[in-house]
């Protein structure tokens, strides 16, 4: 995937509001074995809110897993070991370097398996991990996708399986990628880097690839005692808040060797700044940094005094000067939406909801950008991005509230009609059309993401611990994986 389109890619992005993790993690280790992970002591965090009461609603949960194993079985049929599937054609393609396949979607599906109770697959995917994945390849790999994708689903295996050399293949890729921080003057990560040689590149990077590191890496220090990875991403998070402008807002994208900004635009919770505000909060909640929730707050003071503004009933992040607060326009991205239920403030969450839920109602499928003041099309494309069904997951289990569930169950038949194709999953070209064409690709993260969200949201699945469980930016349960009953 080209340069771009991975900057957009900020993703995905979605973790539980303001829970903090209790006890340590138990892990699923196949039929024979059901043992503890061991976890390291951990600092103070936040107290555990309880989640709403709420009724599971089995036969919705039945219909996503139905179809989230018709995708797969698409990537099994056709991708098998590559990074992703193109379902119309049968072909496959690699995410990070061509001919380096790294099996994302199978690191990618590895939690989602085990949530699920696809416990076969789970075998599956953990078999291939063991026997195949090598990280000792010449190529250059983009840090930021690298950690959310590949260090947090080897992060989430390990934590539902217990099986150590998923552990020690995280730790031998973050030894990989920490050239990128340490070989800085400013300790914000190069974009790239060659995961044999540690030859580093790519000077410019947004916010979230500079930002979105710390609950993978502070997680990886936890459970091996080595805090080197902790500390260097939250180096990159504090050089990054150093260089706010005098109204606490930050514009989009740096050079990490001067420091300097090399653009003037703040696009609020838009990427490609958007986990950046997550991560924060996260590390906030996971490792009880006092530092981190106090900058979410100044950063989220600061939205809301001078991006928030509402066109009609609807509430929207205008793009502004980050210096002067000056208006640059009204493009509002799709993957914006997953962004505010951390911080606990449901009302603002639940009114943004609602906002992206009318482009919802006008498209049948959300575009991947709006002019949010005549919620027109920007980029009529959809690349199956769960955001909406992230968001839906958040707000209906903390408060309860059965909207939610009644709009993801929209989404999802809008996404069963519009997406699925008889080889999986694929995106939509134009979601302005009717009927959508399609194009001819699954990205790895639909097996992370979208339809996990959905079945968290109706299953009230045994595996997962709805009070205290924490989930990243893509979608790996990183706390509260629970062992199958005895």
């Amino acid at each position: 995937m080209p340069d771009a389109s991975l900057s957009l890619r900020t993703t995905r992005r979605r973790m539980l509001y303001a829970l903090a993790a209790a006890g340590g993690l138990t892990a699923y280790r196949g039929p024979a074995a059901r043992a503890a992970v061991p976890q390291p002591a951990r600092a103070p965090r936040p107290p555990a809110a309880a989640p709403a009461t709420h009724r599971p609603d089995p036969a919705k949960a039945r219909e996503i897993r139905a179809e989230f194993v018709h995708a797969w079985e698409g990537y099994k049929r056709f991708a098998w070991g590559h990074d992703e599937v193109r379902p119309v054609s049968g072909g496959h393609s690699e995410f990070f370097a061509r001919g380096h396949p790294v099996g994302l979607s199978i690191v990618e599906a590895l939690d989602t398996h085990y949530v699920m109770e696809l416990d076969d697959e789970v075998e599956l995917c953990t078999g291939w991990i063991t026997e195949h994945l090598d990280f000792d390849i010449d190529a250059d790999f983009q840090v930021f996708e690298t950690t959310i994708r590949l260090v947090g689903g080897l992060l989430a295996g390990y934590l539902a399986t217990g099986r150590k050399r998923l552990l020690n293949r995280c730790t031998d890729l973050a030894d990989r990628l920490l050239p990128a921080f340490t070989k800085s003057p400013t300790g914000m990560p190069y974009r790239h880097v060659n995961l044999r040689t540690g030859r580093v590149s790519g000077t410019t990077l947004p916010v979230a690839e500079i930002g979105t590191h710390m609950l993978e890496f502070g997680l990886l220090s936890e459970l091996t005692g080595d805090r080197r990875y902790g500390r260097a991403a939250k180096r990159a998070v504090r050089a990054v808040v150093q260089r706010r402008s005098s109204l606490d807002l930050l514009a989009t994208t740096l050079d990490v060797e001067s420091g300097q900004w090399t653009d003037r635009q703040g696009s609020a919770v838009d990427p490609p700044v958007d986990s950046f505000y997550e991560y924060l909060w996260g590390a906030w909640v996971m490792f009880g940094d006092e530092e981190c929730r106090d900058w979410f707050r100044m950063f989220d003071a600061a939205l809301r005094r001078h991006q928030a503004e509402r066109v009609g009933d609807l509430l929207w992040f205008k793009h502004v000067d980050f210096r002067t607060g000056a208006l640059l326009n009204r493009r509002q991205s799709s993957l914006a939406v997953a962004i505010l239920p951390v911080g606990g403030d449901n009302a603002l969450a639940a009114d943004y909801y609602r906002s992206w839920t009318a482009v919802l109602d006008k498209y049948a499928v959300i575009p991947e950008a709006i002019d949010y003041a005549r919620l027109t099309v920007l980029d009529a494309g959809n690349q199956l991005r769960p955001e909406y069904a992230n968001c839906a997951f958040q707000l209906y289990w903390q408060t309860g509230d059965p909207y939610y569930r009644t709009t993801a169950w929209r989404y999802f038949e809008n996404l069963r009609k519009h997406h699925r194709v008889p080889g999986g999953y694929t995106v939509v070209t134009d979601v302005t059309r009717r009927p959508m064409p399609r194009g001819d690709h699954c990205p790895a993260y639909v097996f992370a993401e979208n339809f996990k969200w959905l079945y968290l949201t109706f299953a009230d699945t045994p595996r997962f611990d709805y009070a205290h469980g924490y989930l990243s930016t893509e979608g790996k349960v990183l706390r509260g994986l629970r062992p199958p009953p005895a």
